[in-house]
This record gives C-alpha cells, sequence and structure tokens, in this order.
C-alpha cells in the first residue's frame, strides 16, 4: 500500500497523506518526478511501460513516478530511475529544470547526464519492459507515430529550449 504526503495549491505541505488508487479532495495534490537521462550521445533513454499497465501500456516513457509520503523530490528521482532501470546516481547529478501541475499533481521534471549501457540496465517487473537510447529525431518519429506516452511526448515539446541547452 502507497502513501503520498498532501499539498495545497501553493504546494505547501498540509500534513495529511494519501492512499494510492483513491481519489484526491477537490484542491489537494500529489507530487510527481520524471527524469530525462541523456547519454554522452546527446540520447534520450526511454522506458517501455509493462503491458499491465493501467494507462499507456506498451508505450516508451521516461522514468518517474509518485513521490512517497515523508519522501523529497530529489530522493524519489533517484528512486524512481533505481528501480525502473537499475541506474544508480548521485542526489547532486540531478538538474531540476521545470516543475508543472498537472491534474492533481505537482510534476518535477529533472535531467541526467549518465552515460550506461543497456546491457546493464535492469527493468522493473509490471512497471517496465525494455529500453533505448534514442536521438532527438528517433524521439520526433516515435512522437508522430505515437509510441510515447502523451504526457511526455508534449513535455517534449515544452521543453524544448531548455534540452538544447542542457545538451550543449
Amino acid at each position: 500500500m502507497e502513501f503520498w504526503d498532501v499539498y495545497d495549491a501553493q504546494r505547501n505541505l498540509l500534513g495529511r497523506k494519501h492512499k494510492r488508487g483513491t481519489p484526491m479532495r477537490r484542491g489537494e495534490y500529489h507530487l510527481a518526478v520524471f527524469v530525462w537521462v541523456f547519454n554522452d550521445e546527446g540520447k534520450v533513454l526511454l522506458t517501455k511501460r509493462s503491458p499491465e499497465k493501467r494507462s499507456y501500456p506498451n508505450l516508451w516513457a521516461l522514468t518517474g513516478g509518485a513521490v512517497l509520503a515523508g519522501e523529497s523530490s530529489l530522493a524519489a528521482v533517484q528512486r524512481e530511475l533505481f528501480e525502473e532501470t537499475g541506474i544508480h546516481a548521485r542526489r547532486e547529478e540531478f538538474v531540476l529544470v521545470d516543475t508543472y501541475l498537472r491534474k492533481d499533481c505537482f510534476c518535477d521534471i529533472y535531467f541526467l547526464k549518465k552515460d550506461v549501457p543497456l546491457s546493464q540496465m535492469v527493468m522493473q517487473p509490471g512497471e517496465t519492459c525494455d529500453c533505448r537510447w534514442v536521438s532527438r529525431t528517433e524521439f520526433e518519429q516515435m512522437r508522430y507515430r505515437k509510441e510515447i506516452a502523451n504526457p511526455d511526448a508534449k513535455r517534449y515539446l515544452q521543453l524544448g529550449e531548455k534540452l538544447k541547452d542542457f545538451l550543449k
């Protein structure tokens, strides 16, 4: 059973926990994290969502997930990256580049430069079933073919300049 901290619209902690899978109250929010991992060639790491997932099954996506109760955003992105890919990264390697509000969730977006061979990655059963490094061109083609989870495809367009700056 997973619990999240509850926040108000200004991202202040309300001192309550929320059980995952139950509806959030109006005006209450939880926190999620996502990470764009780039290798030395500037390719981004995508993981394929398990066919068992309720949302976006069998689509390619960024690594990420909900922040657990009592956990910081940074600790959560580090944990999610390891759980879904087996990649270890130090907290100081992550760069927070954006925060936005989506429905009942604050989303923190991180960038990370980490060159890890696919052969060293470990998928999380029930969450991820494959991974691959893709170039910007490949990402665009996959987005056009609707092979990428919609929220990640949209975020790619919104992060355009930040992506270019980070990869310089």
